[in-house]
């Protein structure tokens, strides 16, 4: 029996350890649902105890989901979930922290806060759920939406360029990008656990539907019949095959990736491997995501190991308390130059 199996077995738990007893108010078909129950029946496997795990979240749909959790949690102010979390993890080492949002609240607002918890490379879990549209405001275009998007405050099409939120998590050295569709279970709990697993900044985009807002904004990869087709699962290590019948795949064609067909002129040992530890490779699959020429592309896209602000903050702490002591507050606070005012 491996030791992964005996803390599973030690620990008991099982998805309804995750469900609280609250009803869920998301509308009737949202992809959130569905990201909810894969995330309750993934942590049972991780490893982790119940109390160690904290969901921390902004403003918008997505951040409700702490009400979802039977864990601890926390649901902050709009934009803010990185910071809360970033404080919590570092005074919280042995937490498992999770920050959740959506394009609105981690790419407006909270773009900031999201870019330099990422720089940081701070050992929390961040999922966002990308619908490309303001849902709880009730349909206002979003940093996610696509040009000539029709909405509330676009009547005429929205004029602004989107975001690509992984492509964002690259410019920001994130050393784990996931990208994920809400119907997947498989790639959804898969990144989830690899998630876990790293030690460091994760970032997971999932593509989350709609129903009332934005219905159908990923049908080209949420529909079953037209996926294999529009979408490219990335393996660490496999060559980048898509279609049907699998016999489509990627190459690099000036510097930029390009499908080819299978055949007697392109085999398989012709076509680009992936690499999650390759960064020119990440970028090349990020391209992607917007080109209508390629499919779009799924799976870890990037996974590295880089030291984490916790550990160099801690160790930090530890060599200057080594070097001038413990210290005492009452003395720092008159130390250097005090006056009296009178």
């Amino acid at each position: 029996m491996s030791e992964t199996t005996k803390q599973v077995e030690t620990l008991h738990l099982t998805r309804k350890d995750f469900v609280p007893d609250n009803d869920v108010r998301w509308c009737p078909g949202c992809g959130d649902y569905s990201i909810l129950a894969n995330m309750q029946k993934t942590l049972p496997s991780l490893e982790v105890e119940k109390e160690k795990y904290v969901f921390v979240s902004g403003i918008g749909c997505s951040s409700r989901f702490p009400y979802y959790m039977d864990t601890y949690g926390f649901h902050g102010i709009h934009g803010r979930a990185p910071a809360i979390a970033s404080g919590v993890k570092l005074a919280n080492p042995d937490l498992s922290v999770w920050i959740i949002t959506g394009d609105g609240d981690g790419l407006s607002i909270g773009g900031n806060h999201l870019i330099h918890v990422l720089r940081r490379n701070i050992d929390v879990n961040i999922m966002l759920f990308n619908n490309r549209i303001y849902g709880l405001t009730k349909g206002q275009y979003s940093p996610t939406s696509m040009l000539g998007k029709k909405t509330k405050s676009s009547p005429f099409g929205s004029i602004d360029r989107p975001f690509n939120p992984s492509a964002v998590a690259a410019g920001s050295n994130a050393t784990f990008i996931a990208r994920a569709l809400d119907v997947d279970a498989r790639g959804l709990q898969e990144s989830i656990k690899r998630s876990q697993d790293h030690k460091g900044a994760s970032f997971i985009e999932v593509y989350q539907n709609c129903i009332i807002f934005n219905d159908g904004e990923f049908a080209d990869v949420e529909n079953k019949s037209t996926r294999p087709d529009n979408a490219l699962f990335v393996v660490h290590g496999e060559p980048m095959i898509f279609g049907k019948e699998n016999n489509k795949g990627i190459v690099v064609d000036n510097h930029h990736p390009k499908v080819v067909e299978l055949g007697d002129k392109w085999k398989v040992k012709d076509l680009l491997v992936h690499d999650e530890t390759n960064m020119h490779i990440t970028n090349l699959l990020l391209e992607m995501t917007f080109d209508p020429e390629t499919p779009t592309p799924f799976g870890i896209l990037r996974a590295v190991d880089q030291p984490t602000y916790d550990d160099l903050l801690h160790s930090q702490i530890d060599q200057v308390t080594e070097l001038r002591g413990e210290g005492n507050l009452k003395d720092l606070f008159n130390s250097g130059d005090v006056w009296e005012v009178k």
